[in-house]
C-alpha cells in the first residue's frame, strides 16, 4: 500500500495548531463511542496523555518520508502498549475515534480522499504496531 504523503502531511498541517482542542475532541469521542476502554487510562493524567498522543501524531506525519524510521518507531510503541493493556480489538476503536476527531477538526477539508489517505495510513499505523506486540489477530 502505497501512503498519500502529502495529503496526509497537508491535512494534518490544518489540525496541527489546534493540538489540545484536538485531543481532548479525540478522547471524548474515543469514551463515548467506546467507553469499555475507559478503565485502559484510569491510572493515566490525561493531559500527558494527550500531550503523548499528540506528539506520537506529528513523529508518525513528520516520519512518513523515513519509513525505516518509522517502521520501528511504530513497533516499540505497539510494544509498550502492551503493558497498558492494549489488545488488538482496540486498534479499530482508535482508528474509528481519530477518523472522527480528523472530520470534526478538517470540516470542509474533509474530503472522500483525505478520508482514504487517514484510513490507509491508520491501517499501515495499526499492522506496524501489532508487529510490534506478537498478538496479531
Amino acid at each position: 500500500m502505497t501512503l498519500n504523503i502529502e495529503l496526509l502531511e497537508s491535512s494534518f498541517s490544518l489540525v496541527k495548531e489546534h493540538d489540545t482542542n484536538f485531543t481532548q475532541t479525540f478522547y471524548q469521542n474515543l469514551f463515548t463511542d467506546y467507553p469499555e476502554v475507559q478503565p485502559l487510562f484510569a491510572h493515566s493524567q490525561m493531559e500527558k496523555q494527550r500531550k503523548k498522543l499528540f506528539d506520537s501524531l506529528v513523529l508518525t506525519i513528520d516520519s512518513l518520508r523515513q519509513p525505516e524510521i518509522l517502521t520501528e518507531t511504530l513497533r516499540g510503541l505497539g510494544t509498550k502498549h502492551i503493558k497498558y493493556g492494549v489488545l488488538p480489538e482496540h486498534y479499530p476503536m482508535v482508528g474509528n475515534s481519530l477518523l472522527k476527531s480528523l472530520e470534526s477538526f478538517l470540516g470542509e477539508s474533509w474530503t472522500d480522499e483525505v478520508k482514504q489517505a487517514w484510513i490507509e495510513a491508520y491501517t499501515a499505523i495499526a499492522q506496524l504496531m501489532l508487529e510490534g506486540t506478537n498478538l496479531q489477530e
